[in-house]
């Protein structure tokens, strides 16, 4: 297949991604591994004021650029107040000045409550929609936990099509005892809905999840391999068709409509991340907030930030994340810029290379490495063997 989108330029200024946790929830989903918390209250003016700390000091320590993406993932960021919403976009408009273009992504529950809030949430500036639709079958999101049901949740994306200039929603599918034709079914009913993004995830057991608990006393099967692979495959080939294309392992969008922030990360440039258990990559600087919500807010409180962990990291684990993460995607991995990052330490094994490009599961494309629709299942395998 070829690449839905194009490789970017050696020469093409490096971007500045934003990232903003918000960690509350109102239940836990049993699937989910996510740092989501459920509080019966929380104070809105102090998680304001102590997430505009938190951006300051990354602004501080990132001087001279400009944001060309902010993503609110969550927990459910849908739960913010707008004010807050347009507090922080502000402030990071302040900080770093947006790109002309600049994509701002917030993900939402589908139900009518945080729906109501969507015209306010557009009116702070947020351009772009990520439903947590889960499911088009109301059995189905009642097994996932989701408060939601179909109708309802339809309806907020109805609305969210009229207000946002982009949406996109999430699927969930491989789940227990799903056939293959009731996802064919329920994936065509999805593209028919217009959106020009689709993220598509097999459903896995996490630890420490609800489900991994009913999984391991025997009580949660998910479909095997290769029933698995058969549903993957289907998927592919239901998007292509719909002018969908895979543009990474789980995500699908019309030609242009790739999530740019999540471009960001799988083409390892630097993104700010604040909030409770929020990463960052900045010039080669790993950063980790504090994950729980109350240590969070005392770090900031204490040091004006919340970070846990700070730390620079060597040559060779840059090379592998950028190798790793760069390898999700349809377009593959600049290998000369992997060398670069290593310092000139090879990254990758030539005889695995060799051995996996004759079964099929990757190919080379001048200095881009490419895993193939066939190997793109067995991309965990892959990695193992393939990354020195």
């Amino acid at each position: 297949m070829s690449s839905a989108i194009s490789p970017r330029s050696s020469s093409a200024p490096s971007p500045l991604a934003l990232y903003v946790h918000w960690p509350f929830c109102v239940s836990k989903c049993p699937y989910c591994d996510f740092n989501s918390h459920v509080r019966e209250s929380v104070d809105q003016a102090a998680w304001a004021k102590a997430l505009l700390a938190d951006l300051a000091h990354e602004a501080e320590a990132l001087p001279g650029r400009q944001l060309t993406s902010i993503f609110f993932g969550g927990g459910t960021p849908s739960l913010m107040p707008p004010s807050t919403v347009a507090a922080i976009l502000d402030a990071a408009e302040r900080h770093w000045g947006f790109a002309e273009d600049i994509e701002i992504t917030l993900e939402a529950n589908p139900s009518s409550v945080e729906a109501a809030r969507f015209a306010d949430l557009a009116a702070a500036g947020v351009n772009r929609a990520s439903l947590g639709v889960q499911a088009l079958d109301d059995q189905a999101l009642h097994f996932l936990g989701r408060a939601h049901g179909v109708d309802e949740a339809l309806r907020a994306l109805e609305t969210a099509q009229g207000l946002f200039g982009r949406v996109s929603f999430d699927l969930i599918y491989a789940r227990p005892g799903q056939p293959l034709p009731d996802w064919e079914a329920e994936l065509t009913r999805a593209i028919g809905y217009g959106t020009e993004h689709l993220s598509l995830y097999q459903l896995t057991i996490e630890p420490g999840t609800r489900f991994h608990t009913e999984a391991a006393a025997g009580r949660l099967v998910i479909p095997d391999g290769d029933a698995a692979a058969d549903l993957f495959e289907t998927t592919r080939n239901l998007t292509a068709a719909a002018g969908l294309p895979a543009y990474e392992t789980s995500n699908h969008a019309r030609p242009g409509a790739e999530s740019r922030h999540n471009l960001t990360y799988w083409r390892y440039g630097d993104y700010a991340g604040i909030g409770p258990g929020a990463h960052g990559r900045r010039e080669g600087v790993a950063t980790v907030r504090r994950k729980k919500p109350e240590n969070w807010m005392t770090a900031v409180d204490r040091n004006g930030h919340g970070i846990e962990q700070e730390e620079s990291l060597p040559p060779v684990t840059r090379a592998t994340e950028a190798l790793v993460m760069g390898l999700r995607l349809t377009e593959g991995v600049d290998l000369s810029r992997v060398t670069v990052l290593a310092e000139g330490r090879p990254m990758v094994d030539e005889d695995a290379a060799t051995r996996m490009a004759a079964q099929g599961l990757i190919r080379r494309d001048g200095d881009r490495l490419i895993v193939t629709d066939a190997g793109a299942l067995l991309l965990d395998a892959i990695l193992r063997d393939l990354v020195v």
